[in-house]
């Protein structure tokens, strides 16, 4: 029988929005708590996350088994990584204060490095296992070319040693992880999953005309993705290109990148197969990709972490580049295939050909979906996370079964204790010796209670290096990121 977990999972992020990393906890959490007659182990999952709204209620029911708590840490809106890292402390005191008492989780699991900071430090503080996951690495972000804070590499690597385990979500983040400086030995690979009853391939669709359809969901509009997709687009004249990302679509006039990507159409002079459908709501994305031939996921670092993954579950073929996530779940020539990043004249002839093999196209849907819901559905990947949390948890002491008869146990071993050794008579000495003899003869108690005192202090000294442990991942969490911005007990 499976033993059933009080687990707390710990984000920083906007739970009120769809970003990949706040749907990744959601629906985590929602996998971990299942009941047993669902196959799970009716683990009891709370989610912390942080309230960046006044109208956020502060519990809400994910699922059976599964609640989100909105914790206050600063003002009640989302804030960029260097306001967010100013309100740090006040989370860690949040966590601190339910954590200390009857809801002490028994594993904690942070998302992100904001979450991974307060988490770690709690959790250090008060000898919880602490596993996590980074969503992406500082040096990651800086090679996609986006802004990082300056001290987010150092307070990564902080949170990654003080981890009994940090689990990555593809094999390009687990190098980074260990080259961030975390111990290779606790770094493990479980992927990000896709929700195969939202995304799959029966359902409704959008409308669309006579032209295949190739589709580009990107997280932002400058990672290279859509650029690219677009140069590309030259190559395949008989195809469309829906490009959903970005800001609302009531907004896409105002947005600088949709205005370079729209001149960048016309030059290329592919305006009138181009469609730019903004930020795409994620339960409405399943629609728009049960229109689409091909899937494109270009960008040449850190691309959209699931965006191919939810094709495949649509039974959509995906081209990409094989980087991060889309290295592990796109096999090439099998679900998909893998092309060479900045190179859009090979990726134009490649789609083309493959739109012209349609018996190719559809031998790759169907091992695209079938990988979809087999590798990367929910509760796989609950399960694989679930196996490393009992890894870092402590075994629960074994108590003796209540209908054993005492009679029938079995007697403990006793050792007996040495025999004293027989004392010896004194030898007669002189007067100055007999006086030196007295002396002495008070020596060996005093010996014995130093010796005493020696063991006292020794087994005192041990007691005080295991708590020294237990808080080790705190103090290094606060000592690596050269302030106290976790705060400590009050």
């Amino acid at each position: 029988m499976r033993r059933s977990l009080n687990i707390a999972l710990v984000s920083a992020s906007d739970f009120g929005g769809d970003r990949s990393q706040v749907s990744h906890v959601r629906e985590l959490a929602r996998a971990l708590g299942r009941p047993e007659d669902e196959g799970g182990a009716g683990h009891r999952v709370s989610v912390y996350g942080r309230r960046c709204s006044p109208d956020a209620r502060g519990r809400t029911r994910l699922a059976s088994g599964a609640t989100l708590f909105n914790l206050t840490a600063g003002p009640e809106r989302p804030l960029p990584d260097d306001r967010l890292l100013d309100h740090v402390r006040d989370l860690a005191d949040e966590l601190r204060r339910r954590w200390s008492g009857a809801g002490r989780p028994e594993v904690v699991h942070a998302h992100g490095w904001i979450g991974g900071l307060a988490a770690c430090a709690v959790a250090g503080e008060l000898g919880i296992p602490f596993v996590q996951t980074f969503h992406g690495m500082a040096a990651t972000e800086a090679r996609a070319g986006r802004t990082v804070h300056p001290a987010r590499a150092r307070l990564e690597r902080a949170i990654g040693r003080g981890a009994a385990a940090v689990l990555a979500r593809c094999a390009d983040e687990a190098a980074d992880a260990v080259r961030t400086g975390v111990a290779r030995d606790i770094v493990r690979v479980v992927p990000p999953g896709v929700d195969v009853d939202l995304f799959s391939e029966v359902g409704p669709a959008m409308p669309h005309g006579d032209r295949q359809r190739l589709t580009v969901v990107a997280r932002n509009l400058s990672d290279g993705s859509a650029e690219t997709a677009l140069r590309a687009l030259q190559h395949v004249p008989d195809a469309e290109l829906a490009v959903a990302g970005g800001p609302d679509r009531e907004e896409l006039e105002n947005d600088a990148s949709v205005h370079r990507l729209t001149v960048l159409a016309k030059e290329l002079h592919v305006s009138d197969r181009v469609i730019f459908l903004g930020r795409v709501p994620r339960r409405s994305l399943p629609r728009l990709l049960r229109t689409t031939r091909l899937a494109l996921s270009l960008a040449p670092a850190q691309p959209a972490p699931t965006s191919a993954l939810e094709a495949m579950a649509c039974g959509v073929p995906a081209v990409v580049t094989p980087v991060g996530t889309n290295a592990d779940a796109v096999l090439d020539k099998i679900t998909g295939l893998h092309v060479q990043a900045g190179r859009p004249r090979q990726i134009g002839l490649a789609v083309r050909g493959l739109l012209a093999e349609e018996t190719m196209r559809r031998g790759y849907a169907i091992a695209a979906a079938d990988r979809a819901r087999s590798r990367h559905g929910w509760n796989r990947i609950a399960d694989e996370t679930e196996r490393v949390y009992l890894t870092v948890i402590p075994e629960p002491e074994t108590l003796p079964e209540p209908d054993q008869d005492p009679e029938e146990a079995p007697e403990p071993i006793r050792i007996p204790a040495p025999a004293p050794e027989p004392e010896r008579e004194p030898e007669p000495a002189s007067g100055a010796s007999s006086e030196s003899g007295a002396e002495s003869g008070t020596a060996p108690g005093t010996a014995s209670e130093s010796g005493s005192r020696s063991k006292s202090g020794s087994r005192s000294k041990s007691k005080s290096g295991s708590e020294s442990r237990s808080g080790s991942s705190a103090d290094r969490v606060v000592a690596e990121s050269g302030s106290d911005l976790v705060g400590s007990p009050r």
